[in-house]
């Protein structure tokens, strides 16, 4: 194959949204869309990886004007993958209810704040300082009920514990669940505050892996941005791993690439420019 054979194949581009995509006022810059229009319109996808529930991503792009230019998104941290072309479900990977049960008694216990979703909204057991700071960023109606996953009609997409003050209560929480649900479940951090659980078929780099067979385009082809834990397998599983500037030390340890700037000034914008 010829470099300009090479040039025109097909990329696709995973990138986080929040420390990465967005600033720090949660929005993409001019800038940044107008390099991802750049590289939509050269028949590259690009595809929002994220943590967030669905809606809350499909919000986001709405109201970034950025919607037109993706058609796959992968939500609640690789366990879905939605085809916004025909609105359905393209892959999916949930948490078990036998395992979710675990998690929600778990936290309830230790008094650590849980919550699950369906598509449209939040489920958790009584308002309090999390579940504010939490809508803050993601705008969904939210159900308070003493036992959340009780109110699921499925087995939810994942679960998020939140601990606002106390980031060693989460760490115990998992060194506790490990050996009960860890051979099923994958336990990371998003960020300090949040533990997110999901199914171990699930997660950001096996999502990139399922949209390449679905798509029959090369893992090679494949780019991944992000910052935070919840951002390293899907580095680790592109063809080109990207850390932001502002990224952790454990993300910049496993990237190929660390932008020059921070995502509060156009960090992935410069890498994509380079790019196309």
């Amino acid at each position: 194959m010829t470099r300009t054979e090479d040039r025109y194949r097909m990329k696709i581009l995973h990138t986080d949204l929040d420390g990465t995509l967005l600033n720090k006022a949660s929005l993409v810059s001019e800038r940044t869309k107008e390099e991802l229009k750049r590289f939509t319109d050269a028949g590259n996808l690009l595809v929002p990886n994220s943590g967030r529930p669905l809606l809350s991503i499909q919000k986001l792009l709405d109201s970034a004007g950025i919607a037109d230019m993706v058609r796959f998104i992968v939500a609640y941290n690789g366990a879905l993958i939605w085809d916004r072309d025909k609105d359905a479900p393209a892959w999916t990977a949930t948490v078990p209810f036998d395992c979710a049960r675990i998690i929600q008694d778990r936290c309830i216990a230790s008094m650590i704040h849980i919550q699950t979703y369906n598509h449209e909204t939040l489920y958790t057991v009584t308002e309090d300082m999390a579940i504010n700071y939490y809508r803050k960023r993601i705008f969904l109606p939210v159900v308070y009920s003493e036992d959340p996953i009780g109110m699921c009609d499925e087995e939810p997409y994942k679960m998020l514990a939140i601990d606002l003050e106390d980031h060693s209560r989460l760490c115990k929480l998992t060194e506790e669940l490990t050996p009960v649900i860890g051979d099923r479940i994958n336990m990371v951090f998003s960020n300090p505050y949040y533990l997110e659980f999901f199914n171990r078929a699930a997660g950001k780099g096996n999502a990139v892996f399922e949209l390449c067979k679905l798509l029959d385009v090369p893992i090679e082809d494949t780019y991944a941005a992000g910052d935070e834990e919840n951002d390293i397998s899907m580095i680790e599983a592109a063809g080109c791993g990207i850390a932001m500037a502002n990224a952790t030390e454990a993300v910049k340890k496993i990237s190929d690439v660390i932008t020059t700037s921070d995502n509060d000034n156009d960090g992935l914008a410069e890498y994509l420019a380079e790019l196309i």
